[in-house]
């Protein structure tokens, strides 16, 4: 079992990341998703609250330079499923779930991102909470070794996951140019008591592990698997 923490503080620059997982005491299921940036235009980014979800936004809207690939909506509700991704096929999982399609159904019709040469992969999570019980689902689109016309599709599904135990998976493994991208099962986490029994410490430890010159907002919430209700804690670079 690996430590986010560490994962992250290694990494100047994972680019996109989601964490899947439990927390320690089996009550709650646990999600955070950040993103980073290099350029301006990246950088120029807030999370603000859109219904049960959160889109991002121009933190000045007058330094916009290209809204398409970092205007999106990163999380999205639809009854129990909680949908969390780097990208607007946010959307699409939407639709489809809503169309009785499944996870990997719904993402058929995409690829990774048309932003040559990085091909930055789509990376998506779904959370399914229902009568106290949990499971969720990771999946990337990427990249066959940087190939346009070469998509590879995985899908990682978890099944009543234990307790302490989480996922991570990142759009890059590190900077670079072009920036290689995540390769692998997502990792496998240890998630701790002393960082899962509270969201606002969970918060708080993942925002400081981020390199601090490329972050930009990070999203977490914590669902009650008994019920469904959650808690969420945002946090922008930009105030």
């Amino acid at each position: 079992m690996a430590d986010l923490e560490t994962i992250l503080r290694n990494n100047t620059y994972p680019g996109r990341g989601i964490m899947i997982g439990r927390s320690a005491d089996g009550e709650k299921a646990v999600t955070a998703y950040f993103i980073m940036g290099r350029s301006a235009n990246s950088r120029n980014r807030v999370f603000v609250t859109e219904g049960e979800g959160i889109r991002t936004q121009a933190f000045d809207p007058s330094k916009m330079e290209d809204p398409s690939l970092i205007i999106y909506a990163p999380v999205r509700v639809l009854g129990n499923k909680t949908i969390v991704t780097n990208g607007d096929q946010t959307d699409t999982i939407y639709e489809g779930l809503d169309r009785q399609s499944t996870f990997e159904q719904s993402l058929r019709s995409r690829k990774f991102e048309p932003d040559g040469p990085n091909y930055t992969p789509r990376i998506s999570g779904v959370m399914h909470v229902e009568g106290g019980r949990y499971n969720y689902a990771l999946s990337i689109l990427k990249t066959d070794g940087g190939d346009p016309d070469s998509c590879l599709r995985y899908t990682f599904a978890y099944e009543n996951p234990a307790a302490g135990r989480g996922r991570f998976i990142s759009t890059y493994v590190g900077d670079g140019n072009p920036l290689p991208s995540f390769a692998g099962e997502p990792t496998a986490l240890e998630l701790p008591a002393d960082l899962t029994d509270s969201i606002d410490v969970c918060t708080a430890r993942i925002w400081d592990a981020l390199n601090e010159d490329n972050k930009v907002s990070l999203f977490v919430r914590f669902i009650n698997i008994a019920d469904g209700t959650y808690e969420t804690r945002i946090v922008n670079k930009n105030k």
